[in-house]
């Protein structure tokens, strides 16, 4: 029940954000696309492009379309900002903006030009017949004529926007979508149905408001047409109106997208408030897109981990020891406006584990004794098998899977722990390690880099001494078991991040 009432505190921002989101994407679909589907409708030829380009943008998976768009939208603002003098934010609203607009727009391309082929002949015709120019004719006839089926087409488009907005989360911009990535990281299952029930209803009752309108055009109802409109204003307005009220200054901390990241997010944020700072937070990004947000100057602070520094962002594959990569990883983030103001003291490191009874049975106890079972089954996150760790690991050791599976980190567990699969890659920090009862893998070949975690900061807040003070005590503060128990409040208790984070507070030096 806690949970729900949390969800509950937690919608006016989140329903707020993703209907601005939605009906900013829908409006954009509907303006670009109506004039195309007009011109189309005019002129044949272009139709059968217009309709396959706009059909090859549905084929794109929605998160890798919105993923698109940030890397994009970074390289213009950062070429404006070399060109004019002026930059726009990446992060966020515009690129999810960009994708679904793209996403509205096959609907109601479709239908405006299936609609005004469609019509009667003899109608058109008809107002030639009586003087009409053919713009007159456009407004006065066909358009009328045709928007029920026009309006069908935004009807389509509303729900699939609404739908695919949620996945616009790992980019940084706030929707519904938070509770699913914040609750299936967290197996708040709660959080998980929240969000999605949520969103449905969104969908659902714009889509019988859309409706109501287009049967109002079809029977020439005025009242049906007003009382849709009025049911859409306030809606809308309904939603968006917490917004003018979000404070919107201080500073922003990012975080990944798993539980160890929104403990140490709220961590940061209790301890910045604690210095007097406002703050808000940027929760389940991608390592890629965290770390370019950072470089970028679109959020101020997050932590992060050597070893995916020196592989993902650096793309060093050779393993100098932990001294060296440490001196090499922090003069390569100066050189882009980047400064480590603490390593927390603990390693969350990349690590493969079994199940320990199976491990016992097979007589395992580091990687190198994977070659001698070359039927095995892997299991891995969605990054691991494409990082050069893994590399590196295939390398030294020769591993010969007989399958290899990917999954969700808290799939990933539950799948060695019921024997879906008998090796994963693990993190050394996680609790779930201690709840599943898992043995991690020794590496005797020193195939994986460390993965000390980090507190990155843009270099601009160096100057700030109350700041550094605040996010330099946390040097070394936290030791590898008291960042798995926290982390097991989370995997194992149900405790919330922000519980998580007050109990890890209080293991740490107070502010002063």
């Amino acid at each position: 029940m806690t949970s729900f009432y949390e969800a509950l505190a937690l919608l006016p921002d989140y329903l707020g954000q993703h209907v601005w989101l939605s009906m900013s994407a829908l409006t954009l679909g509907v303006l670009v696309s109506l004039p195309l589907g007009i011109a189309a409708a005019r002129r044949p030829r272009l139709a059968g492009p217009l309709l396959a380009l706009a059909g090859i943008v549905q084929t794109i998976p929605g998160l890798a379309l919105l993923a698109l768009f940030y890397p994009l939208l970074l390289a213009l603002s950062l070429l404006s900002q070399d060109l004019l003098g002026v930059s726009f934010r990446a992060l966020g609203f515009l690129p999810a903006l960009a994708a679904l607009t793209l996403y509205a727009m096959l609907p109601i391309l479709r239908n405006t030009v299936t609609a005004l082929a469609g019509l009667d002949r003899a109608v058109l015709l008809a107002a030639k017949g009586v003087g009409m120019t053919p713009r007159q004719s456009l407004l006065l006839v066909e358009l009328p004529l045709a928007a029920p089926v026009i309006l069908a087409g935004v009807r389509t488009s509303a729900v699939w926007v609404i739908g695919t907005a949620t996945l616009s989360t790992p980019i940084g911009q706030t929707s519904l979508g938070n509770y699913i990535f914040t609750g299936l990281q967290t197996e708040n299952w709660v959080f998980v149905l929240f969000g999605c029930a949520a969103a449905a209803l969104l969908a659902l009752v714009l889509d019988q408001l859309l409706a109501l309108a287009g049967a109002g055009l079809t029977m020439r109802s005025r009242p049906r047409v007003v009382a849709a409109a009025v049911g859409l204003a306030l809606v809308i307005g309904t939603s968006l109106l917490p917004l003018l009220h979000r404070d919107r200054g201080g500073l922003t901390i990012g975080a990944k997208n798993f539980g160890e990241q929104y403990i140490l997010a709220e961590l940061l944020a209790d301890r910045l408030h604690q210095a007097g700072y406002a703050t808000s937070t940027k929760s389940n990004l991608g390592s890629s897109i965290a770390f370019s947000a950072l470089s970028a100057g679109e959020i101020d602070l997050y932590v992060d981990y050597s070893g995916t520094l020196w592989t993902s962002q650096m793309h060093r594959t050779d393993m100098p020891g932990r001294a060296r990569m440490m001196a090499d990883i922090t003069q390569w983030l100066n050189q882009r406006g980047i400064a480590v103001a603490a390593r927390l003291g603990f390693e969350n490191a990349y690590v493969l584990a079994m199940r320990a009874d199976r491990a016992r049975a097979l007589h395992i106890e580091s990687l190198s004794d994977l070659a001698a079972h070359p039927g095995l089954k892997m299991g891995g996150d969605f990054e691991i098998f494409s990082r050069p760790e893994w590399k590196s690991v295939e390398r030294a050791y020769g591993p010969d899977f007989a399958v290899k599976r990917q999954y969700q980190p808290e799939f990933l567990y539950r799948a060695v722990d019921s024997g879906d699969v008998d090796v994963i890659s693990a993190f050394s920090s996680d609790g779930r390690v201690a709840r599943y009862g898992l043995k991690l893998l020794a590496d005797p070949k020193a195939a994986l880099p460390p993965y000390d975690a980090l507190l990155l900061v843009s270099q601009k807040h160096l100057h700030d001494a109350r700041f550094m003070a605040a996010v330099a005590a946390l040097n070394g503060a936290i030791a590898l078991p008291v960042m798995q128990a926290a982390n097991l409040l989370l995997d194992r208790d149900g405790k919330t991040p922000a519980e998580a984070a007050k109990w890890l507070s209080a293991r740490i030096a107070p502010l002063h």
